[in-house]
């Protein structure tokens, strides 16, 4: 790459790291914690809202069951965090999920879970982006006018900072987490205090309104349904959980530890910031509908097409700090950003399960190899290239795009837990330490109870989801799956097809003879190098080859043959309809047909130029044939490259390059190692002076 595409690579990204410096990214909690966990943290921004805005179909009589399912969500939350903290002590290799059940259950079940997570990934970046886009768009018109317009924006930058690798990422991405969630444990704190000391009357903007519902006076299975619906959506608070386990190998040693602590520490914060917001926002009587415009009344008149909704958390923190306050301002500022830097959980998730499914010959192998700063970058665009599309298909519309979500993660969590029993079964059969059974039993039973109670939540979300759009998740694993599967038969055909056989075969039988062939149209010096060549290498038989495609031209070529006195017999081949590839192609596949034995090589003359546009208006013909021979077996095609004066100018070019240094590529040394003396400058070690700086030896300069 040239100079002039690396200095914005390198601005862009930074610069280039070592593989050996791989030790150096890996991550302690502090800065894990927001990589990983930003998703679930960031979640209790909307996951209240999207309860009590399912309840609000029943009036506002139905929010008094909100506090009971908080407690629901509550319970599941801990259940699964303390059936992953199993997982990452079993398996510290950063399979997750997909490991866990590939295991245990099978490669279906495997590949069930990756295509689940796959998705659950895409989604988290998409609907983050546009949730925090429509939470900036009540402050900023413009962002409102072009959502979707903004969401790919972000969502490049999001790319952009991620590539530069995952730990510069999460150590920016550490300081507004922190923030938003120290923000929403002052204003927890505050409004309990301002509450139950104080006495203090809390009322949000819009505890003075109505909600119109629209089935009033449910009970029985009707009820029953509407709860679990809204319970179902207060799930959302769970995505993300997962990352943790696929992200082990990120953590620094002990990373099971390091990762098991994470995972105990997300827990608790996502919990108690949940129920706190749901707690003030019954304090404080916030009212939520699904179609505000009509449902929401004051003084009996409908709110209008007009009126915006805020989300629970802006309504919350303007009653508990007051509107327009500094609180409130760093709260709202925070919460949009974090709701940005969630997707980040799946930037973070996605590119290495990528990387564990190319490996396991699932996906390309170019997902399995890291980028310039040591991070999986083809995983990463790959994401923001399908999230991108998402927002767009979409509109960048949070309320159809959460629609989607969480159906994977909980495919992910029932299998891994289910997995999880098996692991522990198997490990029981031949264990006979009482201490290790004991843990084992104790271990086993928390997974059996996470893959129970996770498994009744996935028959709940695809029941009440399904025709609100979960079938579009659904779908995706379903293509997912096949691609996937349709990818590893590809490998596994062609590794069947190329394995080197144990007796002799074809392939290492050396052929009777090799039969030469140069292709040439004019004399020229292209021409005098590859025949040149092509008698050095003493093949059996030996002949040029030329295309008749205007008697004129072929006749010169004849006499100028003869009166050179060229050893090499020439063979001339008739084209009445003037092409060039077919008669050769022809004519190659007869000779293989005559003498199967007999290997063919065909030597090609080209050009090599220097510019982009040269290498237009030449070597068109020779692709052609490459590209055709390709596909005819016994055939060896060789070019025998000619190096133009414009050529040069690539190969300065390229020099420039090496002996170029990109911005930060190289820092100067420990103060320890630097000359005292600046006019004195002391060469490095082993190091001629002034060779590293391009100054005057013995300069500095």
């Amino acid at each position: 790459m040239s100079k002039l595409t690396d200095v914005p690579k390198r601005i862009l990204i930074g610069r280039a790291l070592r593989s050996d410096r791989l030790g150096e990214t890996l991550l302690p909690k502090r800065v894990a914690l927001p990589v990983f966990a930003s998703d679930p943290l960031s979640s209790v921004a909307y996951a209240p809202g999207e309860v009590l805005l399912v309840l609000s179909i029943a009036g506002v009589s139905a929010y008094r069951f909100s506090p009971w399912i908080a407690v629901a969500v509550v319970v599941l939350m801990f259940t699964v965090v303390a059936s992953y903290r199993q997982n990452v002590h079993a398996y510290p290799s950063g399979g997750g999920d997909y490991e866990v059940a590939t295991t245990n259950l099978g490669s279906k079940a495997g590949l069930t879970v990756a295509s689940a997570l796959l998705v659950d990934y895409v989604l988290t970046v998409a609907v983050s982006i546009s949730s925090g886009i429509e939470n900036l768009g009540s402050a900023i018109p413009f962002v409102v006018e072009h959502k979707v317009l903004c969401a790919v924006a972000v969502i490049v930058l999001l790319t952009l900072m991620n590539l530069r690798g995952v730990k510069e990422s999460g150590t920016l991405f550490a300081i507004p987490t922190y923030v938003f969630v120290a923000g929403v444990f002052i204003m927890i704190v505050w409004g309990a205090f301002r509450g139950l000391v104080l006495g203090d009357t809390m009322r949000a903007p819009t505890a003075g309104y109505e909600i119109k519902a629209e089935h009033g006076g449910l009970a029985g299975f009707a009820l029953v349904f509407l709860l679990l619906r809204a319970f179902s959506s207060g799930c959302a608070a769970l995505t993300g959980v997962e990352a943790i386990s696929n992200g082990v190998p990120a953590f620094r040693k002990p990373k099971s530890k390091n990762a098991a602590t994470t995972l105990a520490m997300m827990g608790l914060l996502a919990v108690t910031m949940f129920c706190g917001i749901i707690a003030l926002a019954m304090t404080t009587k916030v009212r939520m509908a699904e179609n505000p415009a009509t449902d929401l009344l004051h003084h009996g008149v409908a709110l209008g097409s007009g009126y915006v909704q805020n989300p629970v958390i802006s309504q919350v923190a303007e009653a508990v700090f007051g509107k327009g306050s500094f609180l409130f301002v760093v709260l709202a500022a925070a919460t949009a950003l974090v709701l940005f830097l969630a997707a980040n959980t799946a930037y973070n998730g996605f590119p290495l399960l990528g990387s564990i499914l190319a490996q396991d010959r699932y996906l390309p192998r170019q997902l399995h190899t890291r980028g310039d700063r040591l991070a999986f970058s083809n995983g990463i665009v790959l994401l923001a290239g399908a999230a991108a599309l998402l927002v767009f298909v979409y509109g960048a519309d949070s309320t159809r795009l959460i629609q989607l979500y969480i159906v994977g993660v909980f495919v992910s969590f029932t299998l891994s837990q289910t997995g999880m029993v098996r692991h522990w079964n198997r490990h029981l059969a031949v264990e006979r330490d009482p201490g290790r059974r004991s843990h084992m039993i104790r271990s086993r039973a928390i997974n059996a109870f996470g893959a129970f109670f996770t498994g009744l939540v996935l028959v709940v979300v695809l029941v009440t989801k399904f025709t609100h759009g979960a079938w579009v998740a659904l779908l995706g694993m379903v293509i997912f799956y096949a691609t996937m599967t349709a990818i590893r038969k590809h490998y596994d055909s062609v590794a069947e097809e190329i394995a080197a056989p144990e007796e002799p075969s074809d392939e290492s039988v050396r052929p009777s003879r090799v039969h030469s062939i140069v292709l040439i149209s004019t004399i020229h010096r292209p021409t005098l190098r590859a025949l040149a060549y092509a008698q050095l290498m003493r093949s059996d038989t030996l002949e040029a080859l030329t295309v008749n495609v205007d008697a004129t031209e072929t006749k010169a070529l004849r006499e100028e043959w003869e009166r050179r006195g060229i050893e090499v017999p020439l063979k001339v081949l008739d084209s009445p309809y003037r092409e060039i590839t077919r008669p050769i192609i022809e004519y190659v596949k007869n000779l293989r047909k005559e003498s199967p034995r007999d290997a063919v090589s065909v030597i090609i003359p080209e050009y090599v130029v220097g510019r982009w546009y040269e290498a237009l208006l030449h070597n068109q013909s020779a692709l052609r044939l490459k590209g055709r021979l390709l596909f005819t077996s016994g055939v060896m095609v060789t070019s025998v490259p000619y190096q133009l004066q414009s050529s040069e100018v690539a190969r300065n070019r390229a020099r420039r390059r090496q002996e170029w240094t990109a911005p930060g590529a190289v820092r100067r040394g420990p103060a320890e190692q630097r000359p005292k003396d600046p006019g004195a400058g002391e060469p490095s070690r082993g190091e001629p002076a002034g060779k590293l700086t391009g100054g005057e030896p013995g300069t500095g300069n």
